[in-house]
């Protein structure tokens, strides 16, 4: 039987989730609950539209021209895309096959098993988002722990697969010094890493708290500037000429 992937929706003209033109295919279903989630109606996956892999690479199809000449692919997002990890592999196989550039957008927080190793085997770059690197301050952030993140990250190096770290720059959870010393000090051993960003936190999510009837945690946290955000990433940077 063939498998089919529970799907939030697309964008289609990404210019932000790695390089070049993307097709962003988002998957609903999470087991992080950050409190500054852009994607809060992504966390559960009812109401998911069900997309074969085959009918995902038709959408993308309609779009190559664009997607070629830019250097671009499909970025799978969610959500966290590794809680389908038979669907995500099966897509992104079905991509290689017609020359498609695969991204992985993910918190790393999986159980590394045979199926998400399978995943990496047919994913070209991987986007993944450092939470926190302490971890006490990881599971207030996410309510999650993040033991499984560091052996996600660590397998990364070990099969030398390409990274993009991106760290949301969130005041009062991720900005303090300390914090940042401590994920630069964390990623320093990691040659594979190819690019750090550091994302201003942004309030734009609020809103889908809000439809959900939710109360939005981080009311009142105000956007860094950009100072604040260069200093952060000069920091996680420093040594690595990223």
């Amino acid at each position: 039987m063939e498998v089919k992937g529970r799907v939030h929706s697309f964008e289609t003209f990404g210019t932000v989730d790695g390089p070049g033109i993307r097709f962003i295919v988002f998957l609903k279903g999470c087991p992080l609950r950050c409190k500054y989630c852009h994607n809060r109606d992504a966390w559960s996956s009812e109401g998911a539209r069900l997309f074969t892999p085959e009918e995902i690479v038709t959408e993308i199809n309609k779009y190559r021209n664009f997607i070629d000449s830019s250097k671009g692919g499909i970025t799978v997002s969610g959500g966290e895309p590794l809680m389908q990890p038979q669907f995500v592999k099966e897509l992104f196989k079905k991509c290689r096959e017609q020359g498609i550039h695969t991204a992985l957008d993910t918190s790393g927080y999986a159980v590394l098993d045979e199926e998400v190793k399978a995943v990496l085997d047919h994913t070209d770059l991987v986007l993944l988002d450092l939470k926190q690197a302490n971890a006490g301050r990881h599971k207030e952030l996410t309510g999650v722990e993040n033991g499984r993140i560091r052996e996600f990250t660590k397998y990364l190096g070990d099969i030398n697969k390409p990274v993009w770290i991106r760290y949301v720059l969130v005041p009062g959870y991720t900005d303090a010094e300390e914090d940042l010393e401590a994920a630069h000090e964390y990623l320093a051993g990691f040659k594979n890493i190819e690019k750090i960003e550091v994302l201003p936190y942004h309030t734009m999510g609020k809103e889908k708290w809000e439809k959900l009837n939710l109360v939005y945690p981080l009311e009142g946290v105000p956007t860094p500037t950009g100072e604040e955000v260069e200093k952060a990433r000069s920091i996680l940077t420093a040594g690595r000429g990223v």
